[in-house]
């Protein structure tokens, strides 16, 4: 039976896993590793050097998308979501992306004929948009809040820039499984219903990590971006 509520920190770490199969993302791209035990999530956390309040931020608001909190960003390590979304980056670009293109083009032939060629073009355009995307965040947001962190504020720059142009990465994607569901006139196979599996959870996985931008990333910088000018 899936647990009520907000996870704490006294709860138990493999409790959580059991329970909610998707944290294992979660605790790869924390760094965490398996083998923990009868340990408590707090314990497991401060064993591995992760912030607490950061990985049940992060916990809470996946099992809570409408909970939009307002005393969040007070409450997370800047550092430690750093270090979370740029493994996120890494696992979509370096993983998932590359896992399910190798999938797709298996299930689809390769690319022979008109059809296949085109839905191999397409999937091919979104990753390079996700990569655009991904690292604009890597190469501009992320030192700049580093920037931040370390007692700088640019006068030509603010999060407001980011939060104002940030797009929904999976929207695209959204398209494209669309198209092969209705169109891709072929008679349905393990492997094709396979790699779109992947392609819905990789949907999901996206818009969640996008969302974490939105209500966690940005609020937390708005936040730090304030004190600065107090102290300006």
């Amino acid at each position: 039976m899936h647990k009520l509520g907000k996870y704490k920190e006294t709860d138990s770490m493999g409790d959580l896993i059991t329970e909610h199969y998707r944290m294992l993302l979660l605790i790869s791209r924390f760094g965490i590793a398996l083998g923990f035990g009868d340990k408590n999530i707090g314990e497991v956390c401060r064993e591995s050097g992760v912030d607490v309040a950061t990985f049940l931020a992060i916990v809470n608001m996946l099992f809570d998308e409408d909970d939009a909190r307002n005393d969040v960003s007070e409450n997370i390590s800047i550092e430690s979501l750093l270090s979370y979304l740029h493994n996120t980056h890494d696992y979509f670009l370096n993983f998932r992306l590359p896992a399910i293109r190798a999938k797709l083009y298996e299930a689809i032939g390769g690319a022979q004929g008109n059809l296949s060629h085109a839905i191999m073009n397409y999937f091919d355009e979104y990753v390079s948009e996700v990569q655009k995307h991904m690292m604009y965040e890597e190469k501009t947001v992320f030192p700049y809040v580093r920037s931040l962190l370390g007692g700088e504020k640019k006068i030509d720059y603010n999060i407001d820039v980011f939060s104002r142009q940030h797009d929904r990465i999976e929207a695209r994607l959204t398209e494209f499984k669309q198209i092969i569901i209705k169109y891709y006139p072929v008679k349905s196979t393990n492997e094709l219903n396979n790699v779109l599996n992947d392609i819905f959870n990789c949907e999901r996985d996206l818009a969640l990590h996008n969302a974490i931008e939105d209500r966690l990333f940005v609020p937390s910088i708005m936040a730090l971006e304030k004190k600065k000018d107090l102290h300006a």
